[in-house]
């Protein structure tokens, strides 16, 4: 079965005035516009094609690769706004339509989105919908505490910043492991920090609790070795200013302080920490 809105690896069995007729193994066809066609084939070849709906809603096969395909969650511009909706560009000649009830705020010409690829039900229709948590369930989760996952910046909250966790599942990052400036639409390695009891999960940009100690504490080496062996830091250091210097939290900060110490790494004095 040819896939709507998807990639397609499929056989060229004919060449005709209008381009190229490719099939797949159950014999459905679909038509590869002359301006797509390879400058060398040969019949029977195989070609991995786009497959999508032309202006008259017919299958088409295009060689373009799409900034989107169903299923899947990108951040694009808007082009122009109708009276259905509004117009994406994906990278394709005909433009990834978003109707107003799938809009979370009303688009306007020029800005950009981070929306989902759909099928509509009951046009067959590609679209695409801002109401991204629409898209995603935590109902039966896929990872665990500890997982290290994709994540895609999706809006922020009064508390954080929600995010997109493995192109299923919605998660967020407080405000308190932020040590970097997001956007929406980033895609970001990060770490299950924490599963609730209502399966809502908590994100990391770090590792987290024993396995975020080495790393905090080679930042910390790091740091030190710069700085020519001496950071003015303690634990009675203000919070904001330990973020500043090291992108850690303090309890991370302690926790590897900790570390270095017992291997007599550093010494800790009221004035600060120094390399031994």
């Amino acid at each position: 079965m040819i896939k709507i809105g998807d990639y397609n690896t499929l056989e060229i069995i004919r060449e005709t005035e209008q381009g190229l007729y490719l099939a797949d193994e159950e014999g459905n066809e679909v038509l590869l516009p002359n301006r797509y066609i390879p400058e060398a084939f040969k019949i029977w070849e195989k070609l991995e094609v786009f497959v999508y709906l032309d202006n008259e809603e017919r299958p088409v096969a295009v060689t373009d690769k799409p900034h989107i395909k169903v299923g899947e969650f990108a951040v694009l511009r808007c082009s122009q706004v109708s009276d259905y909706g509004a117009f994406l560009d994906w990278g394709l000649l005909k433009e990834l339509f978003c109707p107003f009830k799938e809009q979370a705020f009303k688009m306007k010409r020029g800005g950009w989105y981070l929306v989902y690829c759909y099928v509509d039900e009951k046009t067959g229709r590609l679209a695409a919908s801002s109401k991204t948590n629409h898209f995603l369930s935590n109902k039966e989760l896929t990872v665990q505490q500890f997982d290290e996952v994709d994540i895609i910046v999706s809006h922020p909250s009064d508390i954080g910043m929600n995010v997109i966790v493995n192109n299923i599942h919605s998660g967020l990052i407080f405000k308190d492991d932020i040590f970097q400036d997001l956007s929406i639409g980033d895609r970001l390695k990060g770490i299950v920090k924490k599963v609730r009891p209502d399966n809502k999960l908590d994100i990391s940009l770090g590792q987290i609790g024993y396995r975020n100690i080495e790393p905090n504490a080679d930042a910390i080496m790091h740091e030190l070795e710069d700085n020519g062996g001496y950071l003015n830091l303690t634990d009675k250091s203000d919070p904001e200013t330990i973020k500043e210097v090291l992108q850690m939290s303090k309890k991370n900060f302690k926790k590897a302080v900790g570390t270095l110490y017992k291997q007599r790494l550093i010494e800790i004095k009221d004035d600060g920490i120094y390399l031994v």
